[in-house]
């Protein structure tokens, strides 16, 4: 059923090209049964998840519960074909454009998908305060990667996305503060037989779906084989002051204006765009800052989901 456009909608020619030469690799006649599909007029329409729309009284919970529920009904992507390029050195703008396209197409999707997703469905609650929490799991000597979008509203944190495992997706805006939220992560990985080995935390991302600015996915590195418990929790909490304080000075999160975009469009090759300051210099791993640099963030495309 991955391979049937949902309630007969086209879908873009790129995405499903990719479909069947996935189906001609992995299937002895693919080509065959590409064909079948394609050329079949009896095929059930799968029923298309509805965008969310709210109210302006709906409160904000209730607003996640259900961007988490139309996360959930596009369903987890098992085919081992991605669906959607992201390139997570993107501007904002262009990830929104993205989002746009998985809500027409509705094809499963995997964990940075349901990222980009979420913040896309929740970009008009300027009260709620977004930012990617990053996850790095060993279990039987292998290394697993995910993420999800956290979230805090009034004070309280959650976070929204979507995996294999039901507890390392949704959770409501009910922890007083983020080591709380990410302790119980934890104990859902210790629950599912991995260790936690790693957690990188970046800042809010701006509610403006035009700006130009990077999502800044990794301000905060946390290696949890350095840190002892009490730094780990202080780690933490440091990130999440500084959130508030970054929110609270009125610097974050950023939505730079039209006469901002012409000066990015084509910088000095010797000169740093101001637009691409948050890199992998500011970062601060195991909880030690380190002083920027000008370096781009790379291109993580090949970013992959295997819990």
């Amino acid at each position: 059923p991955f391979f049937v456009n949902r309630g007969g909608l086209p879908v873009d020619e790129p995405t499903w090209e990719r479909m069947w030469r996935h189906v001609g690799r992995i299937h002895p006649e693919g080509d065959r049964v590409a064909q079948r599909i394609r050329g079949a007029a009896d095929l059930p329409k799968i029923p298309i998840p509805s965008v969310p729309v709210f109210q302006p009284s709906t409160p904000i919970p209730e607003r996640l519960e259900a961007v988490q529920r139309y996360i959930r009904e596009l369903q987890y992507n098992h085919t081992g074909t991605q669906f959607f390029e992201i390139k997570k050195s993107r501007p904002l703008t262009g990830l929104m454009d993205l989002a746009k396209e998985m809500t027409k197409e509705a094809l499963p999707i995997k964990c940075l998908e349901a990222v980009i997703l979420g913040i896309y469905l929740t970009n008009n609650m300027t009260t709620l305060d977004r930012f990617p929490i990053s996850f790095k799991s060993h279990f039987s000597g292998n290394y697993f990667r995910h993420i999800v979008l956290g979230v805090n509203f009034g004070g309280r944190y959650g976070a929204l996305g979507i995996s294999r495992r039901e507890e390392l997706m949704y959770k409501a805006p009910v922890f007083r503060t983020l080591s709380e939220l990410i302790f119980d992560f934890e104990e859902a990985y210790r629950r599912c037989w991995h260790t936690l080995k790693k957690v990188k935390l970046g800042h809010c991302v701006s509610h403006d779906p035009h700006s130009v600015e990077q999502i800044e996915w990794k301000r905060s590195i946390l290696d949890l084989d350095k840190l002892s418990r009490e730094d780990f929790r202080k780690e933490l909490e440091r990130h999440a002051r500084d959130m508030r304080l970054k929110i609270g000075k009125g610097t974050g999160p950023p939505s730079p204006t039209k006469d901002r975009k012409k000066d990015v469009s084509s910088p000095q090759r010797g000169q740093a765009s101001p637009h691409r300051r948050n890199s992998r210099g500011d970062r601060r791993p195991s909880g030690e800052k380190k002083p920027a640099d000008s370096k781009a963030m790379p291109d993580l495309n090949g970013y992959q989901i295997r819990v």
